[in-house]
Parts: C-alpha cells; sequence; structure tokens
C-alpha cells in the first residue's frame, strides 16, 4: 500500500513528502526495520523512539510516522501525528485487511485464568464448526500455524500480522488474552471485539501500574472503550466475574449489555449440583439460554470459574448449547496448567503457572482439598517485578503446604538471595520451621521450609522428600522453558527437570 492509502482516513495528521511511496511493511522497533518499512517513532516507558529515527533510516525505512516534528528526517516522507500508538493501531489493523471486523474476536482480560479460559473457549468454537485461532502467553495458533509469542500481546504491528497470518491458515475466530500492559499502550485499540471477559483482579504488574486503581482502570478500557457498539460491530457483549469483588465495578463501567458469571450468587451464568474431585468437575450449568449437565477434568473451583467464564462466551456468541458442553466436556490440558509429570513413585507431581498470591492460594487451597498425603511446594519470585508481593506469596505457600521449597523464578538483573529473603520475610512471623540442607536428610518430620537458590536444586530436593501419596507442586513459570539470569535467557522447563529427578530418584 502506499503511504497516503494508509493515512487518508486519519484525521489532525501533516503528511510531508511523496505521499505515494510504496509500503511494504510496518514497525516500531527500529532493529526490526527492512527496506520499504514505515517506521513508528513512539515514545515508551524506558526508550524514545524518536532517537531511534536515524537507526531506522539508514536501515532502509521508507516514510516515518512520529509525534515530534523536530526528530523529522531529511530525504524520506514523514507523517506528523498527535498519538502515535492510536495510529499505528489503525494502520496495522489497514494495512493487514483489518481481520477482526468481519471475523468474531473474543478478548479476556484479569490476573489469572486467562490462558486456561481460551482454551475452553477455542473447544467451544471448534465444537460449534468455528475453527478460532488463539493468542496468548503461550504463542499465538492455528491448526499447524504457530506464531512465537513475544509478548501476551503484542503491539498492533505485531498484532494484526498475526491476525492476518492466522485468518489466512483458516482461522474463523480469533480469542485473545488481552494483558493491563496492553490496554494501557494501546495496542489493542484497532480490535473489534465481539465479547470482552473479565476473569479478576489480584495484586500483580504494580511495577508499572503502581497502584490497584490504575491497574483496575487499565482492565476497564476493555470494557468502558473498546466494546463500544460500532459499526462493525453492534452487537456487542462483556461477560464478568461476580464472584470478584471489582467485578460489580467493571459491570458498571461496561459500555454493552452485560453477561454475569459467578459461583455464589444468582448470576446469569452459574453452577448447581456441583461435585469436585481428584477426577475433576460434575455439575449442572444455568445458563439464559438453557440448562445442562456437564463433566471436566480440569480441578478444583478456580477452573470451575474459569469454566463458567468460557461457557458465558458461548452464551454470549449464540453458540448451540450442545456445543457449549461438548467443548467443555472435550476439553485437554493446557500447557504449564495443573500439567502433571507422570513418574514412578507414586506422587502427584504438578507443574502449574501460578506466579501470583491469590493464583498460588487457589491452586493450593484446591489440592488441600484433593490431598490425601503431603503436600511439597516449591515456587519463586521474578526479579525486576513487583517486589511487594513476594512475602505475600511466601506466607500463602508456606501456610498451606507441608514443606516450601524457595527457590529462584527468573531472577533477571536482581540477587537471587535478596529475593529469596524477601519472600522469607513473609513465612518467618508464622513461627514455622527454616530447614538447613543437612537437616532433609532423612526428610521433613514438621511443617516447615527450606531456601535453595538453584532452581535445578530445588526440584531435586522436592521429588527426593516426595514419598508416594504426596502432591509436589512446582509454581511460577508453567509452560516457561527458560530462566532468565541476568539479560541472559537460558533453557530451563520445570516439566523436563522433575522427569528427570524422578529418573534419578527410580534408579
Amino acid at each position: 500500500m502506499t503511504l497516503r492509502e494508509l493515512v487518508e482516513k486519519l484525521s489532525n495528521t501533516d503528511i510531508q513528502g511523496d505521499a505515494n511511496i510504496s509500503i511494504s511493511s510496518l514497525t516500531c522497533d527500529s532493529r526490526a526495520v527492512r527496506p520499504g518499512a514505515l517506521f513508528f517513532a513512539l515514545r515508551g516507558v524506558q526508550a524514545d523512539g524518536h532517537r531511534y529515527i536515524e537507526q531506522a533510516v539508514a536501515s532502509g525505512a521508507a516514510a516515518v510516522v512520529l509525534e515530534d516534528a523536530a526528530f523529522a528526517p531529511a530525504g524520506i516522507p514523514w507523517v506528523k501525528v498527535t498519538d502515535g500508538r492510536t495510529v499505528m493501531g489503525h494502520i496495522a489493523a489497514l494495512f493487514n485487511g483489518d481481520p477482526t471486523a468481519t471475523k468474531p474476536l473474543i478478548g479476556i482480560t484479569g490476573t489469572n485464568g486467562k490462558t486456561t479460559t481460551t482454551y475452553l473457549i477455542e473447544a467451544i468454537l471448534a465444537a460449534a464448526e468455528k475453527p478460532a485461532a488463539v493468542l496468548g502467553t503461550i504463542s499465538y495458533r492455528f491448526g499447524a500455524t504457530t506464531i512465537q509469542a513475544s509478548h501476551t500481546t503484542p503491539e498492533s504491528t505485531e498484532l494484526q500480522s498475526a491476525f492476518r497470518q492466522l485468518a489466512d491458515a483458516g482461522a474463523e475466530a480469533f480469542v485473545m488474552e488481552v494483558s493491563s500492559h496492553a490496554l494501557e499502550q494501546k495496542r489493542v485499540d484497532s480490535c473489534h471485539f465481539d465479547v470482552g471477559i473479565f476473569s479478576n483482579l489480584t495484586r500483580d504488574h504494580l511495577d508499572y501500574h503502581g497502584t490497584m486503581e490504575s491497574y483496575l482502570d487499565a482492565k476497564c478500557r476493555l470494557f468502558s472503550e473498546l466494546l463500544r457498539p460500532s459499526p462493525e460491530k453492534p452487537r456487542r457483549r462483556a461477560v464478568i466475574n461476580m464472584d470478584d469483588p471489582y467485578g460489580a465495578e467493571i459491570a458498571r463501567r461496561c459500555s454493552c449489555p452485560v453477561i454475569s458469571f459467578g459461583i455464589q450468587g444468582n448470576c446469569d451464568v452459574r453452577p448447581t449440583n456441583v461435585v469436585s474431585s481428584v477426577n475433576g468437575i460434575c455439575a449442572t450449568m444455568i445458563t439464559p439460554a438453557g440448562t445442562f449437565e456437564f463433566t471436566s477434568r480440569l480441578l478444583g473451583r478456580f477452573n470451575l470459574s474459569n469454566i463458567l467464564a468460557a461457557v458465558a462466551a458461548g452464551v454470549a456468541l449464540d453458540l448451540p448449547l450442545s456445543a457449549i458442553k461438548s467443548g467443555i466436556e472435550n476439553h485437554t490440558a493446557v500447557p504449564g496448567r495443573m500439567e502433571r509429570v507422570e513418574n514412578r513413585s507414586g506422587v502427584t507431581c504438578l507443574v502449574d503457572y501460578a506466579h501470583t498470591g491469590d493464583a498460588l492460594e487457589n491452586v493450593l487451597t484446591t489440592l488441600k482439598e484433593l490431598a490425601t498425603g503431603r503436600i511439597i511446594t516449591l515456587f519463586g519470585c521474578g526479579g525486576d517485578r513487583d517486589n511487594g508481593k513476594r512475602p505475600i506469596m511466601g506466607r500463602i505457600a508456606a501456610s498451606l503446604s507441608d514443606l516450601a521449597i524457595v527457590t529462584s523464578d527468573n531472577p533477571r538483573t536482581e540477587e537471587p538471595g535478596s529475593i529469596l529473603e524477601q519472600i522469607r520475610a513473609g513465612i518467618t512471623p508464622l513461627g514455622m520451621r527454616e530447614y538447613q540442607r543437612n537437616e532433609l536428610a532423612d526428610g521433613f518430620a514438621e511443617q516447615g521450609f527450606i531456601l535453595e537458590v538453584n532452581r535445578r536444586e530445588a526440584i531435586r530436593l522436592a521429588v527426593n522428600f516426595a514419598r508416594s501419596g504426596d502432591i509436589v507442586l512446582l509454581a511460577g513459570k508453567g509452560h516457561e522453558d527458560y530462566q532468565i539470569l541476568g539479560t541472559v535467557k537460558h533453557h530451563f522447563d520445570d516439566r523436563e527437570e522433575a522427569a528427570a529427578a524422578f529418573t534419578e530418584k527410580v534408579t
């Protein structure tokens, strides 16, 4: 497309130079510029893209979109705009044929449960013969097409390109996780949502948002702004978890009709006759479209909430109840979400992505209800992230486990030992025994915790301490197959490490 075609419908733009120049790609990363690219100079949290215009031009940028004309390049066209991020989203959608304008798009935001809910909705849509692409923390995928996920929700240029590729591969709908960062930074402002889902809101990302109020405001943008009925999508719906303390406030701010869901209260979508066991969940589902009985292999109350969210989304899309029931019952496990590590030791070993206090508490509360033996929990907290949740997670893990093993997550540029000390600060007020490694040669007899900075060694400890009938929870990293030490990613997969440790234990 030409530069003129990309910007002609935008207001408050100032084009300088040849507007008929051909544009072959879009990017806001000067390192990704190729000949013919349109480069967007954005002001970010850590860097100002205007300072990289010269580098972009040297790499072959055909034109530049900027907010400050003082940085205007010589020799190539440029466009001055007021809000570079909003303009980038509009141009990215147009450049890629605006795939979400004509296909259903379901967006899920919240602190926990997003990934599992996307998989459930994918299964429901498949049962309704609407094959869907899923864009989330793990990957952006449809059928044999998989695009590596750089972020939960990437920049609009990458996101719209992914929509295009997935649509070309045959996707008839899109289900995506929508992060608070993406909402705050307007990465999804040109996405045409049909349904927006709120799962929950607990402490997370305060290193970025600062306060829970700001975090809430970011999440609310999906419901108050991006779900307003439009010519492309006149019938939009919000699906809100009313069990969450913030649910009522988000519902109040919605700009479209709300479908409520919850385990408690008289919500639009709710369960009754719930039976939960180590084998899964059985219940009767009540919805505005009718009632049906279902069984699921997922475990626990928090997964029941995820199921309710997916059912409510199906109702919002007017899908047949038979397809909704089939999708829920045929759903398979999500990578890194209560994922089992098979072993011959009689131990239930689960790998889960729980990396917030609320998520960890949900998982451990569920496991305590199902446990017949002891619970050994291994966890850590990421470096260069919200350090206020570290003692909170320490208290939760230690109080709900027989043995808590505190170890590294992704330390990044922080000193791993100092992270562990901050976690310990939440445990010591509980008066529990802190074990040293040499004290555990013969296992442990009383509830307590131990610090082990090396995650590989910590996993070996957890496996070696466990006996038949115990549950070992490896929390925090889930599907991730890396560990970030300093600024470098190293291959590391909790599932692989646990499997190797069990093999060593047996042999």
